[in-house]
C-alpha cells in the first residue's frame, strides 16, 4: 500500500552546507598552522600535524578505530602532500602498512604508518618482525590504535608483547596534545638514534581527547617525490637472511637497547612529578596519567591544577624501561603502586627484578589492588588508589577522608541506580537504520524455517552484529575476511553446507587470498554471501577498491564478481539485498543445488550511512532551491496491527519499536515505526516473503509539490473524507496533528 503526502519544508535560520561525502576541510586547513600558532583539536589529528613538523616523507595506513582520521584527513590534504612531496598511501592491509616503512630500511627517510591494535598488529607481525630485526635508518613509526578495555571492538589483548618480542621500541604518552606530539617528533629521533622501528599507542580517548598545542612550521623532508632518490643502496647484511639475522639480534641487545636507553635517558621522555607524601609514590603508564589525577583529586590528594601529593613516574615509553630511573623513584620509598592496565604485568615484574637487582626493598603494589583485566575507567581507578593509600598509610594522608571520598562515589552510583528506577538494561551494538546487510540475515533466518539451522562463519565488521538477538546467527568469527577460511575445518564434516560471511572490505584485506581461492583450490563444496555494501562501514565507511561513484554500485573501480570469476568460480549470482524473496530463493537453490563447489551470492546494497549522506545533501539543496523532493516513510495501520511483533523479530531495525495499542479492547502493544525511518522497505517486505500481516504502509512525503499533485491530494482528501462519519474524524484529528509535528521535524 502507498500512500503520498505534500508538505511545504519548513526554513531554518541558517541552511547547512551539506555535501555527499563527510569533509574534513576543517582539520585539513589545521595541517598548515606555522610556528608560533595554536592548534585546537583531537589528539589523532595533532599527531597528523606533528609527523609534517617531523619532516615525514610518506604515510600509510589501513582503516579502523580509532585512529582513521589520520588517513581520513591526509586523503583530503593533497595540496599539503603536494607542497612537501609528501606520498599517502591507502594500504591493502596492516601487513601492507608495515611493508611500507621498509623504505626506511636503506634510506634516511622518514615514515609513518598507521593502524588498529591488537588484530591489525596480528596482520601486521609479519612485516613488523623482519623490520624489527634488519633495523632502519630512516624514522619508522607505528602509530597503534589501542582499543582495549570495556567499549574494545575487539579482542582484549596489548600491544606491548609485540613490543617486547620484536624489540619495538612503545611510546606511551599523556593524554594532552602537547605530549602527544612531542613524542611525535621525539619517536623520529629515537627510531634514527637507535634503528629500530617504533611504536606510539594510542587509546581511544587518547584519540580523541580534545586540546591545543603550540605549533612549529612544516618541514619539508630531505627525499620526497619532490626530492627523489638518485642511488639505490643495497647491502646484503640488511636482508632478514642468515647469518645476518644472528648479527642483525646480536645488534639489538649489543647496540640498540642501550643507545633506547641513554635517549630516552638524556631527552627526559619519562617524568617526575614531585610530591609532599615522599615515602610513597605512583608508576603510572602515560596513557593513564589523566585517569589516575582525576582520581588522586577525588580523593583530596590532587588539586584541580594536577599537582599530586603522591610523587609520580610517568612512563611515556614503556618499552625499554629505564632501570636506573625506576631504581631512583623508589629508593626511600616504603610503599608504590603501580598503575599498568592489563595481564600479563609485563612493567610491574620488571620493577620487581630492577629493585631486587639493585638491592631496594621498597614494597611494589599492583594488581593487588586493581583489576588484573579491563580497562581502567575512573571508579576502577578510584577504587584502586583508594586502597593502595588504605594499605600503604603514608604520613600525612587522610584515611577518613579516603574512606568519605568512596562512600560519596557509593552514594550517587546508589542515587543515580534510584533515579533511573533499577539497573541500566545493556545495549548491545547493532545495525543502523536501515543497513542493506539486515536482509540477508532476515534471508537466512526464514530459510531455516525449511531447511534448519546450519554453521555460519561469520567475519569481522558490522554484520558480526548478526549474532546478537534478534538473529543470533554467526557460530564462529576469527579474523578480517576470514569467514570462508574458518568455515574449511567444520564444512567436510557437517551434514548440509555451511553458510560464510565475507564483508567487501574483508575481502579486499585478505578473503581473497585465504578464503576464495584456497577454496577454489581445495574445491570447496559451501556457500559464501559477500556483503557487498561499497565501503569498510564498520569504521566510519572508508573506501575500497570496489567502492560506488556516487552510489553506483556499477561504476567501480575493480569488481568483486569479475575477481571470483577470474579464480575460476562459476556459480555466482548477485541479489539487491532488499529484494527479500529474491534473496530467500537464492539462499535457497544455493543450499540445495547438486552442483558442486563453491557457490558464491553477491549481496549488494549501498551502506545506508553512505547513502543517507549523499541524499539527504541533494533532498537539503533541491529545498534550498525550492525545488521538489521526495522522502519515503514507512508506517503501520494500527487497526490491521495483530500485536504478533513477528516484523519485530525477523528485522530487528532500531526504527521498528512497539507503542500502546489506540484500541482500549485490545491490551497487546502494536508495531510502530518512528520517524528515523530511512524509507529501505525491510520491514514491508518482511511482512510479504513471511506471510505476515498486511499492515505496513509506504507513505512518500513529498516537499514542493507541483500543481497536479497539489490538485490530486485534494481530490483524494475529499473522496476519502466521504466514507468518515464525523466521528471517526473527530478521533482522527489529534493523530494527524502529531504526524504532521512529527514530519515538520523531520523536514528541519
Amino acid at each position: 500500500m502507498t500512500a503520498q503526502t505534500t508538505q511545504k519544508p519548513r526554513k531554518t535560520g541558517a541552511q547547512r552546507q551539506a555535501g555527499g561525502e563527510r569533509s574534513f576541510a576543517k582539520e585539513v586547513k589545521l595541517l598548515r598552522l606555522g610556528e608560533g600558532d595554536i592548534f585546537e583539536g583531537e589528539g589523532i589529528l595533532a599527531v597528523t600535524k606533528a609527523a609534517l613538523q617531523a619532516g615525514v616523507s610518506y604515510v600509510g595506513g589501513y582503516q579502523g578505530s580509532p585512529v582513521s582520521h589520520l588517513v581520513d584527513v591526509l586523503s583530503e590534504a593533497k595540496d599539503i602532500l603536494d607542497e612537501y612531496g609528501v606520498h599517502l598511501e591507502i594500504c591493502a592491509n596492516e601487513a601492507g602498512a608495515a611493508a611500507m616503512l621498509g623504505a626506511s630500511v636503506n634510506y634516511p627517510i622518514r615514515g609513518l604508518v598507521t593502524w588498529k591494535s591488537i588484530v591489525g598488529t596480528n596482520v601486521a607481525a609479519d612485516a613488523l618482525s623482519s623490520l624489527a630485526s634488519t633495523g632502519v635508518k630512516g624514522g619508522a613509526m607505528v602509530v597503534i590504535g589501542e582499543d582495549y578495555g570495556e567499549g574494545a571492538s575487539i579482542i582484549q589483548e596489548r600491544s606491548h608483547a609485540y613490543a617486547l618480542k620484536s624489540q619495538i621500541w612503545l611510546l606511551d604518552p599523556r593524554p594532552n596534545l602537547t605530549s602527544i606530539t612531542n613524542m611525535v617528533e621525539k619517536g623520529f629521533e629515537l627510531s634514527e638514534a637507535t634503528n629500530t622501528p617504533v611504536m606510539l599507542e594510542l587509546r581511544i580517548l587518547a584519540c580523541h581527547v580534545q586540546g591545543r598545542f603550540v605549533c612549529k612550521d612544516n618541514a619539508t623532508p630531505k627525499y620526497s617525490r619532490n626530492n627523489p632518490i638518485k642511488i639505490p643502496e643495497f647491502n646484503v647484511e640488511r636482508i632478514a637472511l642468515p647469518p645476518f639475522t644472528y648479527q642483525q639480534e646480536r645488534d639489538k641487545v649489543t647496540r640498540r637497547l642501550p643507545a633506547a636507553i641513554q635517549f630516552v635517558k638524556d631527552n627526559k621522555l619519562n617524568e617526575m612529578f614531585p610530591g609532599d607524601m615522599e615515602e610513597v609514590g605512583i608508576i603510572v603508564q602515560g596513557g593513564l596519567y589523566n585517569t589516575l589525577i582525576r582520581s588522586l583529586g577525588r580523593l583530596g590528594l590532587a588539586d584541580l591544577n594536577g599537582n599530586s601529593r603522591l610523587p609520580l613516574y610517568v612512563l611515556n615509553v614503556t618499552h625499554p624501561l629505564i632501570d636506573d630511573e625506576i631504581v631512583e623513584f623508589c629508593a626511600g620509598k616504603s610503599h608504590v603502586l603501580m598503575v599498568e592496565e592489563g595481564t600479563p604485568e609485563y612493567i610491574e615484574q620488571a620493577i620487581h627484578v630492577a629493585l631486587r637487582k639493585a638491592d631496594v626493598n621498597t614494597k611494589v603494589s599492583g594488581k593487588d589492588v586493581l583489576p588484573a583485566a579491563g580497562q581502567y575507567t575512573n571508579d576502577v581507578m578510584l577504587t584502586g588508589v583508594a586502597e593502595f593509600i588504605r594499605k600503604a598509610e603514608p604520613r600525612g594522608a587522610d584515611l577518613s577522608a579516603v574512606s568519605r571520598a568512596l562512600a560519596d562515589t557509593a552514594a550517587l552510583k546508589q542515587q543515580a541506580a534510584d533515579l533511573l528506577g533499577g539497573t541500566v538494561p545493556g545495549r548491545p551494538p547493532t545495525f543502523c537504520t536501515g543497513c542493506p546487510e539486515r536482509p540477508v540475515f532476515t534471508a537466512i533466518k526464514l530459510l531455516e524455517r525449511e531447511l534448519g539451522p546450519t554453521h555460519i562463519s561469520a567475519d569481522i565488521g558490522c554484520h558480526t552484529f548478526a549474532a546478537l538477538p534478534p538473529f543470533g546467527l554467526g557460530n564462529t568469527v576469527l579474523g578480517y575476511g576470514a569467514g570462508l577460511a574458518s568455515s574449511t575445518g567444520i564444512a567436510p564434516n557437517f551434514e548440509k553446507r555451511t553458510i560464510s560471511i565475507m564483508g567487501d572490505g574483508g575481502f579486499w584485506h585478505g578473503g581473497l587470498t585465504s578464503g576464495v581461492a584456497s577454496a577454489a583450490f581445495n574445491q570447496a563444496d559451501s556457500v559464501l554471501i559477500v556483503m557487498k555494501n561499497g565501503y569498510t562501514s564498520a569504521t566510519g565507511w572508508q573506501y575500497l577498491p570496489s567502492s560506488p561513484k556516487d552510489g553506483d554500485m556499477s561504476d567501480t573501480r575493480m569488481s568483486i564478481e569479475k575477481t571470483i570469476k577470474a579464480l575460476g568460480i562459476t556459480w555466482q549470482k548477485k541479489v539487491h539485498t532488499y529484494d527479500l524473496g529474491k534473496m530467500v530463493k537464492t539462499l535457497r537453490e544455493a543450499m540445495t543445488t547438486s552442483r558442486a563447489g563453491l557457490k558464491v551470492i553477491i549481496a549488494e546494497a549501498e551502506c545506508q550511512l553512505a547513502k543517507q549522506r549523499r541524499v539527504k545533501a541533494d533532498r537539503t539543496k533541491k529545498l534550498a532551491a525550492g525545488k521538489r523532493a521526495v522522502r519515503p516513510r514507512f508506517g503501520i495501520d494500527e487497526d490491521v496491527c495483530t500485536g504478533d511483533h513477528s516484523c519485530i523479530r525477523l528485522s530487528g531495525c532500531p526504527s521498528l519499536t512497539i507503542k500502546p495499542n489506540p484500541d482500549p479492547l485490545r491490551t497487546d502493544p502494536v508495531a510502530h515505526i518512528k520517524e528515523d525511518c530511512v524509507g529501505c522497505g525491510l520491514c514491508g517486505e518482511i511482512a510479504h516473503a513471511a506471510a505476515l500481516c498486511p499492515s505496513f504502509y509506504q507513505a512518500d512525503i513529498v516537499y514542493n509539490p507541483n500543481l497536479l499533485e497539489r490538485a490530486l491530494s485534494r481530490a483524494r482528501r475529499a473522496v476519502i473524507g466521504r466514507f468518515y462519519s464525523r466521528e471517526a474524524v473527530r478521533l482522527a484529528e489529534p493523530v494527524a496533528g502529531v504526524l504532521e509535528a512529527e514530519e515538520s521535524r523531520a523536514a528541519a
